[in-house]
């Protein structure tokens, strides 16, 4: 699971606007969304290459047997056609960046 955490030396400094401009210049068309407490997605995949960033909240991503828990500023690749799954964890709704390849 390629992972990534937000580095204000290299970033700057953190905000939904600087992630979705960092998602952008990667070469994604990024869709943000905002997710309850509970919310859970089964194992599934996509036909297209994506990267989910999260702005708030805590997100659990299981994906080729490892589980992570991301948080601000997070970022993990999800390659096309890998079985992956997520949750909200805790009780504090996730912002998140969808972002696909273009």
């Amino acid at each position: 699971m390629k992972f990534e955490h937000w580095s204000p030396e290299r970033d700057g400094p953190f905000s939904e606007a600087a992630m979705r401009r960092k998602l952008e210049r990667l070469g994604y068309s990024v869709h943000a969304y905002r997710y309850p407490p509970g919310t859970r997605f089964d194992e599934h995949s996509h036909a297209v290459d994506k990267i989910d960033g999260v702005v708030s909240g805590q997100f659990r991503v299981e994906m080729g047997g490892r589980a992570m828990v991301l948080e601000a500023g997070d970022l993990v690749w999800v390659p096309k056609g890998t079985p992956h799954a997520a949750e909200v964890v805790g009780t504090e709704p996730v912002t998140s960046l969808d972002a696909v390849k273009r």
